[in-house]
């Protein structure tokens, strides 16, 4: 491995300490109540042939990258564009920058350098303190590590400055000792099933989902997942009663027909968020987070999204009594949480203004104490988290998105590709279920977004949607379609169940990370299969 001599610095004090394999704490000393300000190290680190930087959010794409690669931010986007949409609440973009240069990667929680099948891994083994930024620099072979904690009252006379874990070996070796050592397993069954949403998105209702479910009974089989996603509500943010307009008889009957059809029920809220359209927007503007003063916006979707308080007692109540009416009058056994993000954009008490702080807890302190309230309020209930900063997920939900939304083509028109990394896409929600592999059965079921076998209302090609289907089926531990199952003949089905198949008992797997040809066994047989474009690294 060789000497590492990390170099840290906590405001005006300064230090070192060598980084050996295994957990590695640099703890500072500092005056109780004293403002963190600069909190940050510098690690001499040999660039490897490829290179991986977690991104800040589930949807945030993230590949390898070779070591003159570059993560493009919203440089170039119209300013106008930027505001209009939102652009910049989607990630990392408000308070991170991005520069233009070449060789400058940076992410969140954990990275890898890798030569070949050898991984060296260096990954935080605690963000509550505030999120560990790595940023690496090629051309000086330094890798610089942050806290996000400038503004935040230390709560003692020792402050945590860095938590880091560092370890060299095969993908499954490295993380596998990273998990033990944060002490985090996952229990979490692997599942399938349904989705409504690239069916229907929005536009469901009572009718179609019955419609839906009898297609379901034709395809899957008891226990599998049958999950209704968004266009329930009137609009987002009203969680309490259902859109009637759609739903007459309301969603326990729902829920007690997926029941009757032998399947589990799972329902979509996105429950730290309001709609510019909904009731709660317009009814209580008091529940709004605010930034200098103003309600913080956190993108376009719908009418307009805003992220609600997660500290305001009347927040908490109308949260707790929508997960009781969920679970225990409409009787829903899974709930996919989205737009998670939205719950901690900045740390807790900063609105932007002078004389605001000091801060009592950091940006992720605050995502986690808020993932801590849904696990609270959810139970023993399954949670498949959505749109979440990656590492405050670990062991507190069951299931979690680790790419952004597939769409119906490969990788979305011109324009849409100079958008910010969370955009739908096919392809980068494939190349994150593939380089965040190692996270699936130990953080978390993996989950990798929705596969089609379809013909119609799509653009996908059958090579495509072959390879979309096996990767999920091989790297997650969530396999839903989101096709019309009325539609699937006895070829489809046929299809669907020799996937299902390659689901649960191919064995000798293997992903090429620097080709991305899988191939596996199966029944004796040795199948391989190509990525259905020339990979290339950035």
């Amino acid at each position: 491995m060789g000497d590492m001599i990390l170099k840290w610095r906590v405001n005006e004090k300064k230090g070192s300490q060598e980084i050996t394999e295994g957990s590695n704490h640099i703890v500072a000393e500092v005056t109780e109540g004293e403002v963190l300000g600069c909190v940050e190290a510098r690690l001499p680190f040999t660039a490897s042939r490829r290179m991986f930087f977690n991104g800040y959010q589930t949807w945030t794409y993230s590949p390898e990258y070779s070591a003159y690669g570059r993560i493009r931010g919203l440089n170039g986007t119209p300013r106008a564009g930027i505001r209009k949409f939102a652009l910049d609440r989607y990630g990392d973009y408000h308070f991170v920058n991005y520069p233009w240069h070449k060789g400058i990667l940076h992410g969140f929680s954990y990275c890898y350098f890798r030569d070949g099948e050898r991984y060296r891994l260096l990954a935080s083994l605690d963000e509550q303190p505030g999120y560990t930024m790595f940023t690496y620099n090629s051309s000086k072979a330094v890798l610089k590590i942050e806290r996000d904690c400038a503004g935040v009252r230390a709560a003692g006379t020792e402050f945590n400055a860095f938590d880091l874990f560092y370890a060299e070996g095969s993908e499954q070796e490295v993380f596998d000792k990273w998990f033990e050592a944060m002490g985090i397993s996952c229990a979490s069954e692997p599942v399938k099933g349904y989705s409504s949403w690239y069916n229907h998105y929005q536009d469901i209702n009572e009718k179609g989902i019955e419609d839906d479910l009898a297609g379901a009974c034709k395809v899957f089989d008891k226990g599998d997942l049958f999950q209704v996603d968004d266009g329930w509500e009137p609009f987002v943010g009203d969680w309490e009663t259902t859109d009637k307009a759609k739903f007459p008889e309301g969603l326990k009957s729902v829920a007690d027909k997926i029941h009757d059809a032998g399947f589990k029920a799972g329902l979509w809220l996105a429950p730290f968020v309001c709609e510019e359209k909904s009731a709660i927007f317009r009814e209580h503007p008091d529940w709004l987070l605010k930034y200098k003063g103003e309600p913080w916006k956190d993108g376009s979707n719908w009418s307009g999204f805003y992220s609600l308080d997660i500290d305001n007692p009347e927040v908490r109540g109308y949260l707790t009594r929508v997960f009781d009416r969920v679970f225990n009058e409409w009787g829903f056994d899974l709930v996919k949480l989205d737009f998670l993000y939205a719950a901690a954009p900045f740390a807790t008490g900063d609105h932007g203004m002078e004389g605001d702080g000091p801060f009592a807890e950091s940006r992720a302190g605050r995502m986690i104490r808020a993932l801590d309230f849904l696990r609270q309020l959810c139970k023993d209930k399954l949670i498949l988290g959505c749109g979440t900063p990656v590492m405050p997920a670990f062991g507190r939900v069951d299931y979690c998105r680790v790419g952004c939304d597939v769409g119906l083509d490969w990788n979305d028109t011109l324009y849409m590709r100079i958008i910010h990394r969370e955009r739908v896409s096919t392809k980068h929600s494939i190349n994150n279920t593939i380089f965040r592999k190692g996270l699936d059965g130990r953080a978390h079921g993996n989950d990798p977004d929705v596969f089609f076998l379809r013909d119609n209302n799509i653009s996908l090609t059958e090579e495509e949607k072959e390879y979309l289907a096996v990767v999920n089926a091989l790297c997650g531990s969530v396999w839903l379609t989101s096709d019309n199952l009325n539609a699937y003949g006895p070829e489809k089905i046929a299809r669907y169940r020799k996937l299902a198949t390659i689901r649960e008992k191919a064995t000798d797997i293997f992903i090429d990370p620097d080709t991305l040809r899988i191939s596996y066994s199966l029944e004796g047989r040795k199948y391989t299969l190509e990525y259905p474009h020339n990979y290339k690294v950035k």
